[in-house]
């Protein structure tokens, strides 16, 4: 198994390297079950859940010829560094929490107050199950939790409505905020990482990166190419040059008007789309970021056929698979047609 892993992780780190013209690495999709929701009172049933997710990952990288790193994971909703600001939390019944916000005005900037790392509560639960998982897996990798941009997670803690507005009205006070995100966030990674080393598995999706950082960035469907260079872009980059200069990215936004920005980011990686919006955004999105990063893309069936027709295309080919025979079928189909060159 040691083998097989550090086999999987060099394709990874070749393919983000580019050791390989049009290279790809293959993703089939499992269910390990029914996941608890991350509320406080389902601690035990996370920790649970997580070893049982990794011991079937393990099992299955036995028999699947995929590219998937096996991890441990301390999931989360987006809420975790939302909470940490004092926003409080909504809990659905059958449902991911969410935070509430607590600022509805630039006045209300007054009421955020930097959160403490020792005592936070939701901070200190999710180095909890950490803790718990790595002590119980301590050769598994870790998953980060739900990361959100800087920006992302100041629209969660100021009311988004008033949050547009003052981008125009009172810029300076949302890049305060943001700021102030920027550096509890960094905080939190440089603890993370000390703790459990810089290689990780991203939150969502679950793809392996050796060290540096990935984020959300969900927001950006609501406004211009413009206010993401002046709101977003400056964050994100001083994170990518703090975490060794690797950036991964996933956005589920209507984007194509913020693809220019986000070729401006530092030492993209890896990139994740919703190519579920626009006819043709899929080639267009491949044939766009060809000499930018890894893509991972959500929404078209891989059979609708992935572009090649370029010179440096490297692609995460992803499928889902319901059964174990299902899974080893569409492995050896999805190596031998985008892994024999």
């Amino acid at each position: 198994m040691e083998n097989i892993i550090k086999a999987r992780k060099k394709r990874w780190v070749d393919l983000y390297s580019n050791a390989k013209k049009n290279g790809a690495v293959i993703f089939i999709g499992q269910n390990y079950g029914a996941r608890p929701l991350p509320v406080p009172e389902n601690k035990a049933g996370r920790i649970e859940y997580a070893l049982g997710a990794y011991k079937l990952q393990m099992d299955a990288a036995e028999y699947i010829d995929d590219d998937r790193i096996p991890f441990v994971t301390p999931y989360t909703g987006t809420e975790l560094f939302a909470r940490a600001f004092g926003c409080k939390t909504h809990y659905p019944q059958n449902d991911m929490p969410f935070a509430l916000p607590l600022v509805n005005n630039p006045a209300d900037l007054a009421k955020v107050k930097y959160p403490d790392m020792g005592s936070s509560p939701p901070i200190v639960e999710v180095f909890e199950i950490a803790d718990k998982l790595r002590a119980a897996a301590p050769d598994a990798i870790m998953q980060l939790p739900d990361i959100q941009s800087p920006f992302d997670i100041s629209a969660l803690i100021w009311n988004k409505e008033d949050f547009f507005a003052s981008m125009y009205e009172d810029p300076g006070a949302v890049k305060e905020l943001i700021f102030m995100v920027e550096k509890f966030l960094a905080e939190f990674l440089d603890l993370w990482f000390e703790r459990y080393g810089t290689e990780f598995i991203a939150h969502h999706p679950d793809y392996y990166m050796p060290c540096g950082i990935t984020y959300s960035e969900d927001e950006v469907g609501a406004f211009s190419l413009g206010m993401f260079r002046e709101f977003s872009l400056g964050s994100l980059n001083r994170l990518s040059e703090r975490y060794g200069g690797m950036a991964g990215m996933h956005c589920c936004a209507d984007s194509m008007h913020q693809w220019e920005g986000f070729k401006e980011i530092k030492d993209l990686k890896l990139i994740n789309l919703n190519l579920t919006h626009t006819p043709g955004e899929f080639q267009k999105a491949y044939k766009y970021f060809e000499d930018t990063a890894v893509q991972m893309h959500s929404g078209p069936n891989i059979d609708d056929g992935l572009y090649f027709g370029g010179k440096n295309m490297r692609v995460v080919v992803q499928d889902w698979a319901n059964t174990k025979e299902e899974a080893v079928e569409k492995s050896k189909r999805l190596r031998e047609k985008y892994c024999s060159n």
